[in-house]
């Protein structure tokens, strides 16, 4: 009875308790930081505004810009972890890759994003969260003296319950968690995604009324018909399909875009690379001056597209060219500054960014098809479809982008259309030969700071024991140590496998897994902690 309790602890409740931690420290630090976030956009927008009515001073903001820049230039400098978004650096840690100081990585996102978005930079909170919420996990597992296994998977949890409470989006942040941060599914890292998102979604929506905040992240004026299979809504498909098209080879030439700034701006070593961001900040001060559409996160422009279902947009007109052209203006400057942010690495989101794109590029085309026939009611439907192509074609994360609409919309009734969407950003993708860019961006991050040069091939022979975790599951189930894999299974009989994802390992089994690591005792106490302690050998 006492060894079934133990049991129970180390594979249930430990995970469950380490998940609720997790989900309460990422809740609380992820809930003050979008709340000051909103602020700081609220505060550009205001002194902006102020600027353009006192044209005098002016000149003082772009002092203030690129004295900005070097500072959180040189605080990128000094820790990488922060730079650009930081979803690829904490995929990496998710998956074992990448080692970092959990309060070193926190303390520094929280102040460089948010001084960026105080500066009027076009930044998203969703990126930082996500890291942040990483840094939360990772802080649990650490002071709670747990294995890499069970830190790894908190990351994780963590990861999904930052992006979920800058969402508002549970499942969004669970899916997210599947499809980016491991690419595979695992019940244990989804159960304790789901725990950690629930309880942070929980402490979020306790202290945001409790601070006097409404309920947050949600696209309200978004208005769908109700759908009926027949010829007008056909037609509409073949409309949205083109235009998902268009948006998607807009996606392709972002992607692309981003890579060509990662060129320029590796060869500017000015201030030891830290005057390059002078670049973005500056750029992105002039497109405030034009339209306040082009600064902060892009939730009110993604607000000002969407038209309530009638399909007529109502913006602010830039330099009164005419509301097409206003906004392929604001789309352009836009997709500069966020192609910049992450070609520079600018330690901010892009995620909502890249959405805004998505959405002004669909509010353009939307106002040019009715023009051509498209019934007004579905350019709601455009808009938020066009979002999720764009999205997909960059991220390749098509579950993550159709239940993104569904949670960000609240609305169910466009399931077809956003399948339409992501499916088209997927083909449209492959055409073009782009990849996943938050997994280009991590293998990029693993090259310059020279990670897998520190590791050396490893083989360790191990048997399952009676009681251990890895008993009656499957290979792909189980979260192995990363850059490794089970080379061989040897039955108790003597029968040598060459196992698969499928491969059942019972008690008695002896595994050989190998992998490349830094730190040959990590790994084997990985492992012992999977298929149990294993019992000292002697030589007969």
């Amino acid at each position: 009875m006492k060894k079934n309790l133990r049991l129970f602890w180390d594979n249930a409740l430990n995970l469950f308790c380490m998940s609720v931690l997790t989900g309460l420290f990422a809740g609380v630090t992820i809930t003050f930081y979008n709340i000051l976030m909103s602020l700081g956009e609220h505060t550009a927008e205001e002194y902006y505004a102020l600027l353009l009515q006192n044209p005098a001073f002016i000149p003082l903001l772009f002092v203030g810009l690129a004295a900005g820049a070097i500072v959180i230039g040189t605080l990128v400098r000094f820790v990488p972890m922060i730079r650009g978004s930081g979803i690829p650096q904490i995929e990496g840690a998710a998956r074992g890759v990448v080692k970092f100081k959990w309060y070193v990585t926190l303390c520094s996102m929280f102040a460089a994003s948010l001084a960026c978005v105080f500066m009027g930079y076009p930044a998203g909170a969703e990126g930082p969260s996500l890291e942040m919420g990483g840094c939360c996990g990772s802080a649990v597992g650490v002071i709670c003296k747990r294995n890499q296994m069970v830190r790894r998977m908190q990351i994780a949890s963590g990861s999904s319950a930052g992006l979920a409470v800058a969402f508002n989006a549970p499942i969004t942040g669970i899916v997210f968690a599947m499809e980016e941060a491991f690419r595979s599914f695992s019940p244990q890292v989804f159960i304790c995604a789901s725990i950690s998102v629930v309880t942070a979604l929980v402490t979020r929506n306790a202290l945001r009324p409790a601070m006097g905040y409404g309920a947050g992240f949600a696209f309200n004026g978004f208005v769908f018909p109700e759908v009926t299979f027949d010829a007008n809504f056909g037609l509409s498909c073949l409309w949205i399909a083109l235009g998902a098209a268009i948006v998607s080879a807009a996606g392709a030439g972002f992607y692309y875009c981003v890579f060509a700034f990662k060129k320029v701006f590796a060869k500017i070593t000015f201030l030891k690379r830290a005057g390059k961001y002078i670049i973005p900040f500056t750029i992105a001060g002039a497109f405030g001056l034009i339209s306040l559409y082009s600064i902060g996160g892009g939730h009110e422009f993604i607000e000002a597209v969407a038209t309530g279902g009638t399909g007529a947009l109502k913006i602010n007109e830039v330099f009164g060219a005419g509301l097409v052209v206003s906004l392929v203006i604001i789309v352009l400057m836009r997709f500069i500054t966020a192609a910049m942010t992450m070609g520079c690495g600018v330690p901010c989101g892009v995620f909502i960014p890249m959405l805004a794109i998505g959405a002004g590029l669909g509010a353009v085309l939307s106002a040019l098809f009715q023009m051509g026939g498209m019934d007004p009611a579905y350019g709601d439907y455009f808009v938020i479809i066009c979002m999720a192509a764009f999205f997909t074609c960059i991220v390749k994360a098509p579950v993550t982008g159709i239940v993104m609409v569904f949670e960000l919309t609240g609305q169910f009734v466009n399931f077809l259309p956003a399948l339409i969407g992501v499916v088209i950003g997927e083909v449209v993708g492959f055409l073009f030969k782009t990849e996943a860019i938050y997994e280009k961006n991590l293998d990029g991050y693993i090259k310059d700071e020279k990670i897998y040069e520190k590791y050396k091939k490893v083989r360790l022979s191990l048997v399952v024991g009676e009681h251990a975790k890895a008993v009656g599951t499957a290979i792909r189930r189980i979260v192995w140590p990363s850059n490794g894999l089970v080379v061989s299974v040897v039955s108790p009989d003597g029968t040598v496998t060459v196992p698969d994802g499928e491969t059942v390992l019972f008690a008695g089994d002896e595994i050989t897994f190998e992998c490349e690591t830094d730190d040959e005792k990590e790994i084997y106490e990985y492992l012992t902690y999977i298929v149990g302690k294993q019992e000292p050998r002697t030589n007969e």
